[in-house]
């Protein structure tokens, strides 16, 4: 940089420029700056404390490490009641907001050199001279030198007074700038070690002269400073982080009481994660999941994503990038110190640091539920069926996650006494010569537990599980086999099954009082009902208690589509089926009878419609069930003979 006069500078480069990006378009939002000089000031503070570690001849050696605001209105606060009278009078005198720290502090050069000149750093300087690992590396903040120009967001003109640890240094500076593209260096009055900074505030900034303003910032962005943050006497961050310390340390109440900090929900969580690991990657983690994954009016916490801190300093209030979307509803802190910033620190580069954290976080998440299934059934129980969809949105959305996931499903079943199964428990049950998992698609538990497809299950013992949520017919292609064992639906029309154990009578025995003309002609009769709505109609070789049932063709390979389409609202048409009819059930044979009845036409072509909505409704895919009144009516007034 070149000297304009004694005392006055020109910066390098065309910082008017600069500032005006730094300060109007590379921050999303004002209150940023605060977040910013609080992480150099306790770079300074790491500085001077890591000095001491090795010298003690320094300025003010037994000097509490700390931060302290000044407000106008902690001024105001301190003045001598006398002056009351004299503070009523107005004052449009620009309001100055004082930030000071105990810090390792600057000589003049340093002045220049670190604010002098853009994206330049003293900490960086210090980590690159770091040799001893008798502090961490994590501990410094800033390492992009841009940070401090967030300032003339808010600032008409900033001055900042230093005075170095040297004892032999025994002046201060001041580093006076407006924003523009000149700054200026002067001797200054300062007998502490340190830096404060002054700032005045812009008209539309005066916002930030407030106590309770201040306050609300560092409690979002610098809560956990490992150094204490004054306003005015008053201690404002809580300085201690949960995350950084061992699970060991921290009482139940500590986690309870975080909890509710961050989310205000006032229930317990279901449950928390609390690890620290240093390979593959640096991380620090805190992580809960809620009882409840709908958010509240009153939940502090409005969008989806991890709290990402780096160094104890938040980065990312809402960040997405750590865990997969379906596993959104995760909460918590994440902190590492593995990851590079861009300059403002508001978003990560997406690199591989970041690809290997986002990898870490969702393992340990993983892996917690499958230990929480496999020793606590009834938390797990708990969390299946509120989160449960979220584990199903996993599979379908994300390629990876089948093999992750597919042992935290799960399912009621038919032999379950609507205990939930896990595919695990499902395979070490089923019976000898089983081959296959075997499940039914339906709206809920009461329907699929009736469902026609379950009689020849029944009939041998064998368990079904119930697919009810509309995802499971989404993801059911999906499911290829677990541990070996092929999925298969039941509404097979090729389903082969062992013979029934013990059964003196044949499985399909056909009804004596049938003839087979009388049941082709019902055959045919339901061909011409339900016309181009199925595909066909046939005997059942499967059916035992009920009448009917529809199954999907052989070469149905969209069959679970139409169910999803119902389920979206979206365009929906009824999938044609194959209709498969039970000979020897006593409606089938009424039926068949009836229809060499001269008043029997108009009760059969209502049965028969009538089992085919039926059945619609069993399998979930009616479009409209309060369409079959009308019908339901007619046929209970021809049974009480007051139809025709």
């Amino acid at each position: 940089m070149e000297a304009t006069t004694a005392n006055s500078y020109t910066f390098k480069a065309e910082v008017k420029q600069l500032l005006t990006i730094l300060a109007h378009s590379l921050y999303k939002e004002r209150d940023i700056f605060l977040r910013e000089l609080i992480s150099n000031a306790s770079d300074a503070l790491t500085r001077i404390q890591f000095e001491m570690l090795t010298n003690r001849e320094v300025l003010d050696a037994d000097a509490e490490l700390a931060i302290r605001i000044e407000t106008p209105d902690s001024k105001e606060d301190d003045a001598d009641a006398s002056n009351d009278a004299s503070n009523d009078a107005p004052n449009d005198a620009p309001k100055v907001l004082i930030i000071r720290d105990s810090g390792i502090g600057m000589t003049r050069a340093d002045l220049e050199r670190n604010l002098g000149t853009i994206a330049q750093s003293g900490a960086r300087d210090f980590l690159s001279k770091l040799e001893t690992g008798k502090i961490e590396p994590g501990d410094m903040i800033g390492q992009f030198g841009v940070g401090f120009y967030s300032v003339f967001m808010v600032a008409e003109e900033v001055r900042v007074i230093s005075r170095s640890h040297h004892l032999n240094e025994s002046n201060a500076y001041a580093w006076i700038s407006d924003g523009s593209d000149q700054f200026r260096i002067e001797p200054a009055t300062k007998a502490d070690r340190g830096t404060e900074i002054h700032i005045t505030l812009k008209k539309d900034a005066e916002e930030y002269a407030q106590a309770w303003k201040l306050r609300q910032i560092i409690k979002k962005h610098s809560d956990f400073v490992r150094f204490p943050i004054f306003i005015g006497d008053e201690q404002a961050n809580q300085q201690t982080s949960l995350w950084r310390k061992n699970a060991s340390e921290v009482s139940a109440d500590d986690y309870k009481q975080f909890y509710q900090q961050l989310t205000y929900d006032f229930e317990e969580p279901l449950t928390k994660i609390h690890f620290s690991s240093d390979a593959p990657v640096n991380v620090r983690a805190l992580l809960f999941i809620s009882n409840k994954r709908e958010k509240t009016m009153m939940s502090a916490r409005k969008e989806p994503g991890v709290m990402l801190y780096s160094h104890n300093v938040l980065i990312q209030e809402y960040c997405n990038d750590l865990l997969p979307k379906w596993l959104n509803f995760v909460d918590g802190v994440v902190d590492s110190e593995d990851l590079p910033l861009n300059v403002s620190r508001e978003t990560v580069q997406n690199n591989r640091v970041m690809k290997q954290l986002a990898k870490t976080i969702r393992a340990r998440v993983l892996r917690e539920l499958k230990s929480m299934a496999e020793k606590d059934a009834d938390k797990y129980t708990a969390f299946w069926n509120e989160y449960g969809r979220a584990i199903r949105e996993g599979i379908a959305i994300d390629h990876e996650a089948k093999d992750e996931t597919m042992p935290l499903l799960r399912y009621a079943a038919s032999k379950s006494d609507g205990k939930l199964l896990s595919l695990e428990d499902y395979v070490k049950h089923m019976a000898e010569g089983q081959n296959e998992l075997y499940y039914v698609l339906g709206d809920d538990l009461k329907s699929v537990a009736h469902s026609p497809h379950l009689d020849p299950f029944k009939a041998r013992d064998l368990q079904v599980l119930y697919w009810v949520d509309p995802l499971d017919a989404y993801i059911a292609p999906m499911l290829n086999e677990y541990q070996g064992k092929k999925f298969r639906n039941i509404d097979d029309p090729e389903l082969e099954l062992p013979p029934i154990a013990d059964k003196d009578e044949p499985e399909n025995k056909e009804s004596d009082s049938v003839t087979d003309a009388d049941f082709g002609i019902l055959i045919s009769r339901i061909k011409q009902i339900l016309g181009d709505r199925i595909v066909d109609v046939k005997a059942s070789k499967v059916l035992k208690d009920s009448p009917i049932r529809l199954v999907s063709p052989k070469d149905d390979i969209d069959r679970e589509r139409g169910r999803l389409n119902r389920f979206f609202d979206r365009e929906y048409k009824v999938p044609k089926k194959l209709v498969e009819i039970n000979r020897s059930h006593p409606i089938i044979t009424d039926l068949a009878k009836m229809l060499n009845h001269p008043l029997g036409s108009e009760l059969v072509d209502l049965s028969i419609e009538q089992m085919y909505d039926s059945a619609l409704v069993q399998e979930g895919l009616h479009p409209n069930p309060a369409d079959m009144l009308p019908r339901i009516q007619r046929l209970m007034a021809m049974a009480l003979n007051r139809g025709g």
